[in-house]
């Protein structure tokens, strides 16, 4: 049994003593280390909430670990076989599935397993493997350590991190599981020991049901609306159909009555700000541009940047500022329209326009004086106050035979939550098992994804997969990695299935076994650029002591 020792000035300190079974005898406290991940119900809820915003779009984002950076695949070494530190031991699995009288040739997947989800130190979001595993609470999910811990960011604990059983393309079926506490051996969370590279950690209750409600809004509380909006756009052509009418009449209908449509548009496409009639006409080619003076022609007042107003002309032409003055007294300014605004419609126009909803310029003056275009607009016995002026320029169609309805309805997203009862409820949890005999027949479950060396991309991490086989009698090591004590398997999985259980004495029939191991490195033994071994820690008394610690805490609900 390995440790790590530290000198400390001028003696050797050793981290931990030995550690005993679930049933043994005493232990050294510091072998187990335990950090908090989400401190309150209220930040769970939110967690859950991140990852199934927009129909699971995070879940589906996130990646598969790269700890080991893609052709981080070192040959392992073997030695000698491990001595256990203390008597062999097994904590029985819980809720197993009801078996199956029927011959089974396939392998059953169990309802424990799933994904762990996180954000790493980079800000990236990134998936692992991970098990539904017994404990007081039924609240415990196992996995490997450097799927919870961020070795790259000075060991803290990952961001965000929930776990999904039965997880499938955004769908979460049994619900969202945010981690409470994270337990894993000392040496690994202060020394990135990977022979201690397996944590445990407890989840709140589930969150499920995470759908979202319409809530038809007007246009101001949508442009004040910060979390998920949309806006229903419709359209309807002129024709001579009753059906069709009868739609354009609805609409305005429900407009005049203070429903939440919008006014139309103009035959350039830009929203009409001004008061009119819920149904607007527009030319059905906009592009279809002609001079004033063709017959027939429509001339409509297009809303321009300032800039385009400025290097507009005077004249009749297309996007020329010959029209009426907008607003009485600022002389030979055509085309320009300034109106006195409140204090709230003032910063309401500049966080739109920030946004990219609007044109136009916002103004204020402790003085009463606007300046712009080169012209003083006195205001001075109005002193102090807040304006917005909006620029436009001519614009002359070709009047079209089709003439199209424009409408627009404005919508917030809500989520509704509900709480889906425990872990081990809802999937059941595996069992434990410690200082086991190596050279035992496994059941590996994980969910691969990650290329092998040679750039062969055999796996997609959609669904799981699994291996089976005997672990090897001797342990297997590598200097690379600094592993002096894993357990080896022939498996040609790849990362992604990290932190999945290696289950001894698994039931096909019951779906249920002893969790004896976690993926935590791949290697290539035959020398061809492809995985062809995973290996797990050696899951001893110690690994039963963190365990034990991580087995008796209790989480409650996140809301």
């Amino acid at each position: 049994m390995k440790r790590i020792l530290i000198p400390a000035g001028g003696a050797v300190l050793a981290t931990g003593l030995l550690a005993a079974g679930l049933a043994g005898s005493a232990s050294a406290a510091n072998d187990v280390a335990s950090d908090p991940m989400a401190k309150s119900a209220a930040t769970a809820k939110a967690i859950a909430e991140f990852w199934a915003d927009n129909n699971g779009a995070a879940l589906r984002a996130a990646k598969e670990s790269n700890v080991w950076d893609g052709k981080d695949v070192a040959k392992l070494q073997q030695k000698g076989g491990y001595s256990a530190d203390s008597k062999p031991g097994t904590a029985p699995p819980i809720g197993a599935e009801k078996k199956t009288t029927a011959k089974v040739h396939n392998v059953n997947l169990p309802k424990t397993i799933g994904k762990v989800f996180f954000v790493n130190g980079k800000g990236e979001k990134k998936w692992c493997s991970a098990t539904s595993i017994q404990s007081q609470y039924r609240n415990l999910v196992a996995t490997a350590g450097h799927c919870v811990y961020d070795v790259a960011a000075n060991q803290d604990v990952m961001n965000k991190w929930v776990f999904v059983p039965g997880y499938y393309q955004g769908k979460a079926p049994f619900g969202i599981y945010v981690g409470k506490q994270a337990f894993t051996h000392y040496d690994f969370s202060n020394f990135e020991d990977y022979d201690r590279d397996y944590a445990f950690v407890t989840v709140y209750n589930g969150v499920s049901g995470l759908t979202q409600t319409k809530n038809k809004v007007s246009k101001s509380d949508y442009l004040k609306a910060t979390g998920a909006k949309f806006i229903d756009e419709q359209q309807i052509k002129e024709s001579t159909d009753a059906a069709t009418e009868a739609k354009a009449k609805e609409l305005a209908s429900k407009y005049n009555a203070g429903g939440n449509i919008e006014n139309g548009y103009d035959a350039t496409g830009k929203q009409i700000e001004t008061a009119g009639p819920v149904v607007s006409k527009t030319v059905a080619n906009p592009d279809d541009k002609v001079g004033h003076d063709y017959p027939g022609a429509t001339k409509v007042q297009t809303e321009t940047s300032k800039s385009a107003w400025e290097a507009a002309s005077n004249g009749q032409k297309n996007g020329d500022r010959w029209q009426q003055d907008l607003t009485p007294g600022l002389g030979n300014l055509r085309g320009i329209e300034l109106k006195r605004v409140t204090e709230t419609e003032y910063n309401s126009f500049v966080a739109s326009k920030n946004a990219g909803n609007e044109l136009g310029t916002a103004y204020t003056s402790a003085s009463g004086k606007v300046t712009f275009a080169g012209v003083e607009k006195d205001f001075a016995k109005e002193p102090g106050g807040f304006w917005v002026a909006k620029f436009y320029v001519n614009q002359w169609y070709k009047k079209s035979s089709t003439t199209t309805y424009h409408f627009r309805e404005y919508y917030t997203l809500t989520s509704a939550v509900k709480d889906a009862g425990r872990l081990g409820d809802n999937v059941g949890g595996q069992g434990f098992a410690w200082n086991q005999p190596t050279g035992k027949h496994v059941r590996v479950f994980g969910y691969p994804a990650a290329p092998h060396p040679d750039g062969n991309k055999s796996y997609t991490g959609v669904t799981p997969k699994w291996c089976y086989g005997k672990t090897s009698s001797k342990l297997a090591a590598s200097a690379a990695k600094k592993i002096e004590e894993h357990v080896a398997l022939k498996c040609a999985m790849t990362e992604g299935a990290d932190g999945g259980p290696w289950l001894y004495k698994y039931s096909n029939a019951k779906r249920i076994g002893y969790v004896n191991g976690v993926t935590s490195t791949f290697a290539d033994q035959n020398g061809n650029d492809r995985v062809d071994t995973i290996t797990s820690p050696y899951f001893d008394g110690e690994t039963a002591e963190v365990y034990r610690a991580a087995a008796k805490v209790w989480s409650g609900k996140a809301f």
